[in-house]
């Protein structure tokens, strides 16, 4: 069996995420993501550029762009898809988590369903 990645990129998000990397000059830096507690649905990711590597981070590397996960967010996010959307709302980076029961329209917050907690207005202002 075939382990799950835990996170791809699409094609957008992949030649965006290099045109950012070559621009800031460093070799070294790799896309990271991780879920957080907070925002409307329970958890939220956050996504940053990083140089350092941590010995719990798992790296997926696709296509010569690195992603770094630590170990407390991979479950949370395990078979994600990282987008790059540039709509009339906006351009960004998003998620799209198979693990996410419940998500806001923000789409920076999510919930898996794991918790007994129930569910929070959305706050993010849509």
């Amino acid at each position: 069996m075939i382990e799950q990645a835990v996170v791809s990129l699409t094609s957008d998000a992949q030649s965006r995420l290099k045109e950012l990397l070559v621009k800031e000059g460093n070799p070294q830096l790799a896309l990271r993501i991780f879920v957080s507690g907070g925002g409307c649905s329970g958890m939220q990711y956050g996504m940053a550029f990083d140089d350092t590597r941590r010995a719990d981070d798992l790296v997926v590397e696709q296509d010569g762009v690195q992603i770094v996960v630590d170990d407390y967010s991979a479950p949370y996010i395990r078979g994600s898809e990282i987008d790059y959307v540039d709509s009339l709302m906006g351009a960004g980076f998003t998620v799209h988590n198979p693990n996410a029961v419940h998500s806001c329209s923000c789409g920076t917050s999510f919930d898996t369903g794991e918790d007994s907690g129930e569910a929070k207005a959305c706050g993010c202002g849509h």
